[in-house]
Parts: structure tokens; C-alpha cells; sequence
């Protein structure tokens, strides 16, 4: 076998920019022209995942002149790019290998997900034939994505007879998934004993992280190569005699850490790139201007500040205090000082004389009544109504500021806290929030969140002396029900049995359950835990077993009692 370079393509595709996408392609090939095959990830031409756009024909049309480009510009190099594909009545999610106007071999997947956030048997057909292509000697296979999470492909691959195999990826980021990723593809190794080139999509796609953090791993399952963490780009690697090494030593594999420290580390940071990442993309490629929030001095808002600052520059932010009789001096002194810190335009603006006229005009309705979370809730909508002005004579998307936690069980306000076109912190729970805000204080020179905003009682200041814990259970605890109850699906009666309050399992189930509909009027966000609430879980808004799962629980209460 010749000595082969081959150009791993980890870049930040927008679906449906199908010219841009190309442009993007062919751009690469003019800047790595001294490669000899280069890998673009799953269904780059259109951006993953396309959904509905699939079903237009002229959106396949410009897939196909897509490809022709693609391929008439291959001169020098072999292109391995993913796109959508039709054949007869059918469509596949495929691979082509290009060279000089000509395709040399085309793959389609044969495993296609359809579970969490993934619809792909809503779309395409699997296909059933391995795929090989030879250049410079070496005999290459061909696999998409899911292929590599299942035995079967690769073993079809192997009788084909290969040297070693591209995996091309969209595969979305959540906490761990890189460690997953690593497992699987060293059990695919120890089953084949074939090298394995992992091509992963990189950028934000609506509530989707693509993070990248391609691999090369050789037949010992040794990883050679690793790329970095949600950074397009673009790296050689040289196969030859001696075996696999990077072009450029800067992306040599980095070890796991072993200790729990730095572990958690590793989380956080791998966290903070996403959310960072995920922001910058949904405000670029949407055609905003800027984001506007706002700015409560509470945690929520102040790790969204921080985090936004980071993707778009201090310019492209407005933070607007709004407050209230009972906004503490305390939240007023820390929203102004990171403001500041961050350099970000800061704006106060009262919601008093808002909130008032509201009341004047409701009083012949309420005349009467007494007063409880109508009222509290009129000020978030009166915060709402004005961030939403600001945006709409700004250009700019405001951000909501709402943790997972307090979605769980419907601790925010519909068309108040709610308002806004991007949630980045939605599928955060609330310890996560305190983590990743005290780590964000620790790789940044100073202070990005205020000290007294992490160790304060969280509140959200709608009535005089309120804690979030006045009617939930601590963070700690809820975050593990909320935790066991939708990402793990564990029934109300194994929560208990695991050594939780009743009450408070009855409660915070109960909650999570009638708040469907408010989540489902919610911002998309990014999704960073195993199931977020959006594609991940898709519950009914008329749900009625809630009533079952209620039941069961208190008729095991009784009969403890008896």
C-alpha cells in the first residue's frame, strides 16, 4: 500500500444552505488539494437533520447539482460526503465516494434511529449492502453513523475485505457522549481488528449540539488521533507503512482523566463549549443581530449573560434589569456589576407603573379576590411584553433564562419568563446551573458571575421573603427525581423505593406531568442531558395516566400503613 493522506472535515453545516454547504466543501478541497481522500460527515450537503425539507423535490434537485459540483471539483483528491439520496420510489441517507465527474462507489445506511431525538425511518429506507471502495492500494469501507453503534454493518464490511473504515457522524452532543462514543468504537475494533475513522459534525442546530470530536483509532483500538471539542475544523492524518499519525501533532489523542475532579471538569468544560457553541450558531445562522435578556441578578440569568457574552461578544448583548417592590438592593448591586464586568449594554427598566396600570385595568374583574400567583405572574408578563419590544425594534432574539428544573414542574411563566426564541440553559438542571457557573469563575481571569449570586438562595422575588424551596424539595433532591422520572422512566413507586419522600415524589411527579403544555409553548434550547423536553420525550398534552401512576402510589402508601 502507498502512503495515504486523508483529511477529516469536522465543519459546522446549516441544513438546508445547500449552495453554502457546497461552497463550504469546496472551499476544503482547495485548501487540503495535497490530500488524498477527503471526509465530510452525514448528510453534510444538506445539514443534519433536514427533516420535511426531504419530502420537496425541489430540494432534491439541488442535492443532485450539488453532488455534480462536488464531484467535477474532486480532481486531485477523492471526496467521501453524506447527502440524501433517491432511487425509484426510495430514499436513503447515503455516502458517495467522487473523483473527476465520476462516483466510485455510494453507500446507504443500513441501521437508521428512531428513538430520542432521532426520525430517520420517517424518512428514509435502510439499505442492506456493504460498501468498499480501493484507492492507492488500500481497500476502504464505508459506514454511517448509527451503522457503528450496531456489530452487524462492520461485520458485512470485514467480508468485503478491508483495510480500515470511515464512520461518518452526525452524532449530537450530551454529557458523556464522547465516553460512549469511545466504547463503542473500541468494541467494534476488538471485534474486527480494523482501524476506525470517525468524521462527526460540528455546530448548533436548533435544540441539536453537533460537538465533533472526531477519532482515529487504529486496530489495537488505541486512539491516534483526537479532534477538539465543538471547534470546526479540518486535519490530516497519514496512513502508511509505520500506521496512522496526525499530519500536525496538535491533535494527538488526549487521555481520559482519571480522577473524579477532573473528570467533572472535563463535563463542565465539554458543557460550556456546547452551550456556547449552540448559541452562537442559532443566533448566526437565523439572522439576528444580537440577543437581548433579561437580567434578574438570580443565577439563571446571570450563567445565560455569561455564557452569551462568551459565544456573540459583549456588542451583541443587552441586559435589562426590570425591577419590582420586591427586587432585592442585593440583585440589583449584582446584575449591574456583571454587567459591567462583562462589558455588555445594561439597561434598568421599572415594571412598577407597568404592573399598576395592569391592575387598574383588571380591578372591576378581580374586585374581590385575593391576591396569589395571578398577581405574581403579571409581573413576569409585564417583563415579558417589554423584553419582547426591545427585540422587535432591535432585531435582537431575547434569550430565556429557565433552568430543566424549573420546566420539570412548571416554575416559570407562560408569555412572562417564557418569552423569547432560545432557551440555552433549558435542559440544564438546577445543580448543574450552580456547577457550571462556579466553573465559569474559574477559567475565566475574574468573576464572570457575581460570588453572592451562586451562594444566595435561589428566589425569584415575586413576593417579599421568597425562596424556589418555600414549596419544592432542595435542588439536590429534586433534580434526582426529575432525573429518574423522565430520563430514566422509573415509576413513581421505584422512585419511593429508592429512598425518596412519598410527598415529595408525588408532588414533583404531579407537577412534571400537567406542565406538558407550558413546555410545550417554550423556546427551543439545547439539548444537553440524555433527554431533554422536546424530541428526546414526547409526551401527550392530554395525559390522563398521571391519574393511574397517582393511584398506585397512594394505594402502596396504604397498604404500608396497614
Amino acid at each position: 500500500m502507498k502512503p495515504i493522506t486523508l483529511a477529516i472535515a469536522q465543519l459546522d453545516f446549516t441544513v438546508g444552505a445547500i449552495k453554502r454547504n457546497t461552497d463550504t466543501i469546496l472551499h476544503t478541497l482547495g485548501a487540503h488539494d495535497n490530500a488524498d481522500i477527503v471526509v465530510f460527515p452525514e448528510l453534510a450537503i444538506t445539514g443534519y437533520p433536514p427533516e420535511d425539507l426531504l419530502f420537496r423535490a425541489d430540494f432534491e434537485a439541488l442535492v443532485e447539482r450539488a453532488l455534480t459540483r462536488i464531484a467535477a471539483a474532486a480532481e486531485h483528491q477523492v471526496v467521501v460526503v453524506g447527502h440524501p439520496q433517491r432511487v425509484g420510489n426510495e430514499l436513503f441517507n447515503s455516502v458517495s465516494v467522487l473523483h473527476r465527474g465520476q462516483c466510485l462507489a455510494r453507500y446507504h445506511k443500513q441501521r437508521l434511529p428512531q428513538y430520542g431525538v432521532f426520525d430517520e425511518q420517517r424518512y428514509f429506507i435502510p439499505g442492506h449492502a456493504p460498501c468498499v471502495f480501493e484507492w492507492q492500494g488500500h481497500r476502504i469501507g464505508v459506514l454511517i453513523c448509527e451503522d457503528l453503534w450496531h456489530p452487524e454493518p462492520l461485520a458485512k464490511t470485514m467480508t468485503a475485505g478491508v483495510d480500515w473504515v470511515i464512520s461518518v457522524n452526525a452524532s449530537p452532543f450530551e454529557v458523556d457522549k464522547h465516553q460512549q462514543r469511545l466504547h463503542v468504537l473500541q468494541q467494534r475494533i476488538a471485534e474486527s481488528g480494523c482501524p476506525i475513522v470517525y468524521v462527526n459534525n460540528c455546530g448548533g442546530q436548533d435544540e441539536l449540539v453537533f460537538d465533533g470530536h472526531s477519532l482515529v483509532l487504529d486496530s489495537d483500538a488505541e486512539t491516534v488521533v483526537e479532534l477538539p471539542h465543538c471547534q470546526p475544523c479540518c486535519v490530516e492524518v497519514r496512513f502508511d507503512a509505520t500506521g496512522i499519525r496526525p499530519v500536525m501533532s496538535d491533535f494527538q489523542a488526549q487521555a481520559l482523566p482519571e480522577l473524579p475532579q477532573q473528570l467533572e471538569q472535563l463535563r463542565l468544560e465539554q458543557v460550556r463549549q456546547a452551550l456556547v457553541l449552540s448559541i452562537r450558531d442559532y443566533v448566526r445562522k437565523n439572522g439576528f443581530k444580537g440577543v437581548t435578556l433579561g437580567l434578574s441578578g438570580g443565577i439563571d440569568s446571570a450563567l445565560t449573560l455569561a455564557l452569551a457574552a462568551e459565544a456573540l461578544g459583549a456588542d451583541a448583548v443587552h441586559a435589562v434589569m426590570m425591577p419590582f417592590r420586591y427586587t432585592s438592593k442585593m440583585s440589583l448591586e449584582d446584575a449591574e456589576q456583571q454587567a459591567k464586568t462583562l462589558g455588555v449594554r445594561y439597561d434598568v427598566i421599572a415594571i412598577e407603573p407597568i404592573y399598576n396600570s395592569f391592575m387598574e385595568q383588571l380591578a372591576p374583574q378581580l374586585e374581590g379576590t385575593t391576591a396569589d400567583t395571578t398577581e405574581e405572574n403579571l409581573q413576569a408578563r409585564s417583563r415579558g411584553v417589554l423584553l419582547m419590544a426591545l427585540s422587535n425594534k432591535t432585531h435582537s432574539l431575547v434569550l430565556t433564562t429557565g433552568n430543566k428544573s424549573e420546566l420539570a414542574v412548571g416554575y416559570c411563566t407562560l408569555y412572562g419568563d417564557m418569552c423569547g426564541g432560545f432557551a440555552p440553559i433549558k435542559d440544564l438542571p438546577k445543580m448543574m446551573v450552580f456547577a457550571l457557573s462556579r466553573y465559569l469563575n474559574t477559567v475565566h481571569p475574574h468573576d464572570v458571575i457575581p460570588s453572592r449570586v451562586i451562594e444566595r438562595p435561589p428566589s425569584a422575588e415575586l413576593a417579599p421573603g421568597q425562596t424556589d424551596q418555600d414549596s419544592l424539595p432542595e435542588y439536590d433532591v429534586l433534580d434526582k427525581i426529575i432525573h429518574l422520572y423522565v430520563e430514566q422512566d422509573w415509576s413513581p413507586t421505584a422512585i419511593v423505593d429508592a429512598g425518596f419522600d412519598r410527598a415529595d415524589v408525588l408532588r414533583v411527579v404531579r407537577l412534571i406531568d400537567i406542565n406538558e403544555y407550558k413546555r410545550r409553548q417554550g423556546a427551543v434550547g439545547p439539548k444537553i442531558t440524555s433527554r431533554n423536553f422536546a424530541k428526546d420525550r414526547r409526551y401527550p398534552i392530554t395525559n390522563h395516566f398521571r391519574y393511574e401512576l397517582e393511584r398506585e402510589l397512594m394505594t402502596e402508601a396504604k397498604h404500608e400503613e396497614d
